[in-house]
């Protein structure tokens, strides 16, 4: 809404669902109202199952947006791509807007912010189905049909213009960057080349997100992938489970940090386990969202205080009509994405509205925060934290490895670890085995010898020996989180 106002566009105000016996219809209208500042005969109500007030809504739509202004001036052509999607037989087909001239079947086009050229197979209009059509005009949306395969060259925001045109891209446009990233393993190393097709089909239909291939000791080979949030992040990852029937693994999600050197290098680091040590490191920088929550007002103040738990900074509250209310919370991303959507479902019951943007990178105070088994750095459990809650998080992540961690045949310490200190540590005894089992009798030397013997036998494993650490015990761990 906010970037709607900031653009100047025209806002129509519509109360939906109105046929529900739930529907507060009076009561959401007086809302809108008093949000946008309108009277209340500008608000509208639909239901999309009834059919109710859509006629009028188009009406209305049609009567009060203003008509797209066309530079008569300029006939070359250029639209902007507001969506697109993928066809095995036809390859990318784009969405688009068109801003100036004409476009046709066969036109010679280029994508100009992805450099590539093409030629229109087909262009039309929406009805609502694709409908081929002679061309698109300025004021006019449809489609074009590309033709290309390649995933990656399509994205929304680019701009498709004639061949010829040596202008600049339409202004407005902001290439996607990821801002949460995890990692994506399949449960089973032979779905692996799967999983990477799969990637592929997808990006060929979502370009905002990107992947990479990696490999880890312990979870074997996968994507590094970046997301647009956390929501991006939960579709991706069901979109692979349902459409490729894939079980997958998917790491604790992390986000990009600025890391600044005592040297005065920058760089942007997406994973704990890339994170530079204490000593080089000069400053750190963090990206920030602003949240925009409304509730019923009878729960505000449980939803202010675990926003100041979540390092939030509370912003403007309104009031919406006399029983809901609205607040504004800066905070870290890193806080909004450990458990805060979670807290605040569970404290408003379900009724609370969320919605967020991410503003800039500020100053954080936060530490790697690692997790050994039996000397060893573990590094899928690594992770940033805040410096103030990292002994909590160090002892919560030690008790919760030692409680499904299976006992090995020698004693095993679990530790946690940041900057050069160990912050927690549980040991787990080894398994016993009664090497006198056999005896009934004897000598007791012999018996002292055998238990002597096994000692020795444990403490050489115990220098030598590895754990192996199960794949369900990472995936507990990872869902824990």
């Amino acid at each position: 809404l906010g970037m709607a106002r900031e653009s100047g566009l025209k806002i129509i105000p519509v109360v939906s669902k109105v046929d529900s016996p739930l529907a507060r219809v009076a009561e959401v209208k007086q809302e809108l109202c008093t949000l946008l500042g309108c009277p209340i005969e500008e608000v509208l109500e639909t239901s999309g199952k009834t059919g109710q007030g859509v006629e009028d809504l188009l009406k209305e739509v049609i009567k009060r947006v203003p008509p797209p202004e066309i530079n008569q001036n300029d006939k070359t052509f250029r639209s902007l791509v507001f969506d697109f999607q993928y066809s095995n037989h036809t390859g990318v087909i784009v969405y688009v807007r068109v801003f100036n001239g004409t476009v046709k079947k066969h036109s010679e086009l280029v994508f100009k912010v992805a450099e590539e050229n093409f030629n229109a197979l087909e262009v039309g209009v929406f009805t609502p189905l694709d409908t081929p059509a002679d061309s698109l005009s300025a004021g006019e949306i449809g489609y074009i049909v590309t033709g290309i395969k390649e995933p990656g060259i399509a994205s929304v925001g680019d701009t498709v213009a004639d061949r010829s045109d040596r202008g600049a891209a339409l202004e407005g446009y902001m290439s996607p960057r990821p801002v949460v990233w995890a990692s994506i393993y399949p449960e089973s190393q032979d779905d692996y080349a799967l999983l990477k097709q799969s990637l592929g089909k997808l990006s060929l239909s979502d370009s905002s997100f990107t992947y990479e291939e990696e490999a880890s000791g312990s979870l074997g080979r996968g994507f590094r992938c970046g997301f647009l949030g956390m929501l991006h992040l939960e579709i991706i990852s069901e979109r692979l489970r349902r459409e490729f029937n894939l079980e997958l693994i998917v790491t604790i999600p992390s986000i990009t940090y600025e890391v600044k050197r005592v040297n005065g290098k920058r760089e942007m680091v997406y994973s704990p386990s890339f994170f530079p040590d204490e000593n080089v490191i000069a400053e750190i920088f963090e990206p920030w969202v602003k949240l925009n929550i409304i509730v019923p007002s009878s729960y505000l103040g449980s939803i202010l205080q675990i926003a100041y738990e979540h390092e939030g900074e509370v912003g403007e509250t309104e009031m919406f009509g006399d029983t809901r209310s609205s607040v504004t919370i800066t905070m870290p991303l890193r806080e909004l994405m450990r458990n805060f959507f979670d807290e605040l479902k569970s404290i408003s019951s379900g009724f609370a509205s969320l919605s967020y943007e991410i503003l800039d990178m500020r100053p954080a105070d936060v530490v790697r925060l690692d997790i050994l088994v039996a000397d060893e750095l573990i590094p899928a459990f690594s992770k940033v934290v805040s410096k103030k809650r990292v002994q909590e998080e160090g002892e919560a992540a030690v008790e919760r490895l030692f409680n499904i961690l299976p006992r090995q045949m020698f004693t095993t310490k679990i530790q946690a670890k940041s900057l050069g200190r160990i912050l927690s540590s549980r040991t787990m005894s080894g398994m016993k085995k009664d090497v006198t089992q056999h005896m009934y009798g004897g000598d007791i030397t012999r018996k002292m010898k055998l238990r002597e013997k096994q000692k020795k036998g444990k403490k050489k494993m115990k220098e030598r020996g590895k754990v192996n650490i199960p794949h369900d015990v990472f995936l507990k761990m990872m869902k824990s989180e």
